[in-house]
């Protein structure tokens, strides 16, 4: 199995040093995770096979690359634990813009709570706690009815009115996706399997339809969807004409440089191309 490189993962972060867990130790880890891992599904396009296992996902990370949720928040709960903070997995299920209502928690994300971390506005001391949603959340919130300003982003924290005593996050009106319901029971990884399997190889898999490179920071998001690169909220909107442009842009905005020899990169460069004109046109 893979050994844990808990001071490799934090220099990936730019952490030098965590300190004792407390609720500032947490926003601060979560926005440096956010900053510097990026969402991305390229290894869908790539035909790679990753697995869900927080260990795995760890390794991805220290090699230099992202992931989506199961890795992204997988990688960063084991994190969390190793620097001593109380974290709990949960079953997620996250409702697009295009679903008329909540999904439920079906799986379709994994969520992270901490717990024990008392601060000011949250006596409780319970925390969501995501990496792993793309233009979500940039620091914790607190696991506790409210609105929360984030950036240039608003979300609502309220009781689910689908998953029994779980909680519900209403995302900002210019996010990505609608809500998020979170399952109040722990989870564990087999729970995640079959969805992650089939979002990472169905044909009908969203994850199969376009490439998406996401990254939060303190003000906005940089998003590419396809060739299109959104850099949000007042960067504009280009699209990336050329192979040498995006693999720019992975560079530049985004940190990623995958590990590619000339055929495959210019493989992917194609299949991105592809996905990218097929979306367009649905």
């Amino acid at each position: 199995m893979f050994e844990f490189d808990v001071a490799g993962y934090l220099n990936r972060l730019g952490i030098t040093d965590p300190g004792r867990p407390s609720a500032e130790g947490l926003a601060a880890l979560q926005r440096a995770h956010v900053e510097r891992v990026p969402y991305e599904n390229l290894h869908v396009h790539l035909g790679e096979i990753t697995t869900i296992n927080p260990y795995d996902s760890a390794a991805r990370i220290l090699a230099g690359r992202g992931g989506y949720c199961y890795h992204l928040n997988g990688a960063f709960s084991l994190l969390l634990s190793a620097l001593g903070y109380s974290v709990r997995w949960h079953r997620a299920g996250v409702q697009g813009r295009d679903e008329p209502g909540p999904v439920g928690a079906n799986g379709n994300h994994l969520g992270l709570t901490v717990h024990g971390l008392p601060a000011r506005g949250n006596p409780d001391g319970m925390w969501l706690v995501d990496v792993g949603l793309g233009d979500g959340p940039y620091s914790p919130l607190p696991l506790r009815p409210g609105e929360y300003p984030d950036g240039p982003h608003r979300y609502v924290l309220e009781p689910s009115t689908v998953e029994l005593l779980g909680w519900r996050m209403r995302h900002d009106p210019a996010g990505s996706f609608a809500a998020l319901d979170l399952r109040a029971d722990t989870a564990v990884p087999s729970e995640f399997q079959a969805m992650h399997e089939w979002l990472s190889t169905a044909p009908e898999s969203p994850y199969a339809r376009v490439v998406t490179v996401q990254r939060r920071h303190g003000t906005g998001v940089d998003m590419l969807r396809g060739r299109i690169l959104h850099r949000l909220p007042d960067g504009g909107v280009r699209e990336l004409a050329s192979r040498s442009e995006w693999y720019e842009a992975l560079a530049d905005v985004f940190g990623l440089t995958p590990d590619l020899g000339e055929y495959e990169r210019d493989q992917l460069w194609r299949r991105v191309s592809a996905a990218h004109e097929a979306w367009q046109s649905a």
